[in-house]
């Protein structure tokens, strides 16, 4: 019998979305987060998730719940095609290790010419004590002023312990 994940990342491929993450959460909920190139609507939640349910009764597979759904603004990047797909866009990236004193970096991530990955950070214009008394002040808004330091962060996926888009939300 194929692992879970397996048969979830099977299903959902073969129904042409992109399996994003699988998590297990208490009281047997399984969580599948999916993608597509334009979006995902909750109809197409709402259709893989029939499909699943079919599937995993025909597989007896061990969950009580499943809910499926977008992996939201803040989509996480896992894979290689991850960060193929999101170059260009804001990336909250932390290392494993830390870089000069620092484990979490924002920046736009860039494709170097040697294949490998970067980031082209992006510094708060603000001293953190004010930016964090702004934030307070002003709770609809997504971040703290930012601008490009002009410093760049290259890394290789293995030294990523997780990144997420960063949402750019503008009304």
């Amino acid at each position: 019998m194929l692992p879970l994940a397996q048969i979830v990342d099977d299903t959902v491929t073969g129904m042409g979305y992109e399996l994003v993450e699988v998590a297990f959460a208490p009281r047997g909920l399984l969580r599948v987060f999916i993608d597509g190139p334009e979006g995902v609507r909750i109809e197409d939640c709402a259709r893989v998730s029939r499909q699943l349910s079919h599937v995993l009764t025909v597989e007896n597979a061990d969950y009580q719940r499943l809910e499926v759904s977008s992996p939201g603004l803040d989509r996480p990047l896992k894979r290689l095609g991850d960060y193929e797909r999101f170059v260009g866009h804001l990336v909250a990236l932390k290392l494993r290790r830390p870089f000069e004193g620092r484990s979490n970096f924002t920046g736009v991530l860039v494709r170097e010419a040697d294949g490998a990955f970067g980031l082209d950070l992006v510094e708060s214009t603000k001293p953190p004590a004010k930016a964090q008394a702004a934030r307070a002040a002003s709770p609809k808004k997504a971040r703290p002023d930012a601008a490009a330091s002009g410093r760049r962060l290259n890394f290789s996926l293995d030294e990523v312990e997780r990144a997420r888009l960063v949402p750019n939300l503008a009304f």
